[in-house]
């Protein structure tokens, strides 16, 4: 099972350095030296970050058509052989950049894509759209399959919710069924909700849910909203919060115990989507209070949840910054998957500045490596 409480790719402090290109192997392209993949702007280098090298007759960048040349495996740079060729790619180039929480039924995936987004979570929706959507590869997407919630919980009583995104559970047994049955579509996460102003799930109940899903290696995201959820969470030892809390500001002692067991996903921006509110004021005050115990965060937005922007949000990251991430923490936290080294590559033309006032914006220049984008 992954180790989603410490995210697949690590950004190591960075300091100053030279500018250069990133490096990544093409067959039939004039060889080139090997720099460490490096910022420009800032000038500072961002070492460890993953490049193609051969596989086969060729390598390539994954996705970038190279006619005749077969797309290579993502290695490390100290491995790539002794005289393979090379394609030198201008800017930077990172780990996918990672949306943690999304809702695939309420957006439109390629446009996420075409915003610099690689890779998404889902989490929560009609179970079958959902794989579907996943299939056709648009970005990188893990689920979780339906929302499993209380009869009559949240969200079912939501106009937002299509139809089939939630699965009622009224008892252990029934949690037990309903999550082999997300795994068996296909899910590597299971979402639960725990929303204080409608029914919530018996402790049993959760706890059934958490058992089953670990049995399986998924782990578990819960929804948690209002007085006592996040501690029901906590003590049922999930693995995931869906939210930064925001209804109140949580008593240090059950923060300390949060930062020691479970990841944040930071959906910070669905609090005003810009402005500042008292909501947006209370997430950050409990991420900041988290993060100081050791927690660890996800970038993730909620898509599909108001007027966000189906792409690198900079105001989330913005507000990932406000709650004491510096920019190296916030590339943690919004790269890495389950397989470090796979999937797709984001790319920034111009290099990525790491300067913390000008940070959120370089990063939203971030696309896709892929068919659509050819670098020079």
């Amino acid at each position: 099972m992954a180790d989603l409480t410490s995210p697949g790719v690590s950004v190591p402090s960075v300091s100053p350095g030279g500018v250069s290109a990133a490096d990544a192997s093409v067959a039939g392209v004039a060889a080139a030296a090997v720099p460490v993949p490096t910022v420009s702007g800032a000038g500072v280098p961002v070492p460890g970050v993953p490049v193609p090298i051969v596989s086969g007759a060729g390598v390539s960048v994954p996705g970038v058509s190279v006619p005749g040349v077969p797309v290579a495996t993502v290695v490390a740079v100290d491995d790539i052989p002794a005289g393979a060729e090379r394609l030198r790619v201008p800017g930077t180039v990172l780990p996918g950049l990672t949306d943690a929480h999304v809702h695939s039924a309420l957006i439109d995936l390629p446009t996420l894509r075409a915003g610099g987004i690689a890779a998404a979570w889902d989490l929560g929706g009609p179970p079958g759209y959902v794989a579907a959507q996943a299939a056709r590869g648009a970005v990188a997407l893990r689920y979780a399959g339906p929302f499993l919630i209380a009869p009559g919980g949240y969200p079912s009583d939501r106009p937002w919710a299509p139809a089939g995104s939630c699965r009622e559970l009224r008892s252990p047994a029934e949690a037990a069924v309903a999550v082999a049955e997300a795994h068996a579509a296909g899910a590597t996460l299971i979402k639960v909700t725990a929303h204080a102003g409608g029914p919530l799930l018996a402790p049993a109940t959760l706890a059934a849910v958490v058992t089953a899903a670990h049995d399986l290696g998924l782990p578990v995201v819960v929804h948690a909203e209002g007085p006592g959820t996040v501690a029901a969470a906590c003590d049922a030892e999930v693995d995931l919060l869906a939210h930064t809390p925001w209804t109140e500001r949580l008593d240090p002692g059950l923060v300390r115990a949060c930062a020691a067991r479970m990841t944040w996903i930071s959906t910070l921006d669905i609090h005003g989507w810009g402005r500042d509110t008292p909501e947006r004021g209370t997430a950050i005050g409990n991420l900041r209070a988290f993060l100081s115990y050791g927690g660890q965060v996800r970038y993730g937005t909620d898509l599909g949840n108001g007027p966000l922007p189906p792409a690198v949000n900079i105001r989330e990251v913005r507000a990932l910054g406000a709650a004491g991430l510096d920019p190296a923490g916030i590339l943690t936290a919004m790269t890495g998957n389950d397989q470090p080294g796979s999937g797709p590559l984001s790319w920034l033309p111009a290099g990525l500045d790491l300067e913390p006032a000008t940070f959120a914006e370089s990063l939203a220049t971030a696309r896709v490596l892929g068919p659509e984008v050819r670098p020079r």
